[in-house]
């Protein structure tokens, strides 16, 4: 029996979820995947279907009637999770920017440990390979802004690999999660952090997506700024 969750919310990801799927199910046997998607038109749901009867119990489906963001969907998973017996749930993109290889060692991290596994991009330099260097930098400093502004010494803020015990999901709060972009990578961290679970960074190569397109915006960019300054204004006044 897997104890281990992988969600992955897809919209559009046709060229690249077969492949990350049948990666994921190479690992360990630990290893579950749940897709969430967002009743993608390019048909990645049915692409998801007809490989569940050929890993039976290892991939999971959830389709939503519209996309909604990508912290609505990462919700969704949660919620699906904590419902099932799965003690440590992961975050991962579906594009590859993400190594499949590196969840043991998020894994390793949770079981000696930490609460909260952060696959980071910059905790040992800068580890982004076919970024553009406006992209970069934005990512760097915006991860230096919510250290300033928040406390957490964090380095990757905006990170999206990640694992999580279940107990930390359990405890945060997830029905007051507010943001759904980069701020939503923010706030999960700044909401363990704040109620007291030990978040750890985990060294890894984040390389950009070569098939698909990204899903950054500048609403996306905005709902971070700001969102950060609310979240630590929030917990001033013990409101988070």
């Amino acid at each position: 029996m897997g104890d281990c969750i992988v969600i992955i919310p897809t919209f559009n990801e046709i060229e690249n979820i077969e492949a990350m799927l049948r990666k994921v199910m190479s690992l360990d046997g630990r290893f579950h995947v749940l897709v969430v998607d967002d009743n993608s038109p390019d048909g990645t749901a049915n692409l998801v279907r007809s490989l569940i009867p050929e890993f039976t119990g290892r991939i999971h489906l959830e389709v939503r009637s519209k996309k909604s963001g990508l912290g609505t969907a990462y919700v969704h998973g949660f919620r699906w999770a904590l419902e099932r017996d799965y003690a440590f749930i992961f975050e991962m993109d579906a594009d590859f920017s993400h190594n499949p290889d590196d969840l043991s060692k998020l894994l390793n991290a949770c079981e000696t440990g930490a609460d909260m596994a952060i696959g980071s991009r910059y905790i040992t330099g800068v580890n982004v390979v076919n970024w553009p260097l406006s992209r970069v930098l934005l990512s760097y400093f915006a991860s230096i802004y919510v250290k300033i502004i928040t406390g957490m010494k964090i380095n990757d803020a905006t990170a999206g690999f990640i694992c999580y015990r279940r107990e930390v999901l359990e405890k945060i709060g997830l029905d007051r999660i507010r943001f759904i972009g980069y701020a939503f990578q923010i706030e999960m961290k700044y909401r363990a952090f704040s109620t007291g679970f030990r978040l750890v960074e985990v060294p890894i190569i984040f390389t950009d997506r070569t098939l698909g397109k990204s899903k950054m915006s500048n609403a996306i960019i905005s709902e971070a700024v700001l969102g950060v300054v609310w979240l630590r204004v929030r917990n001033i006044f013990n409101r988070l």
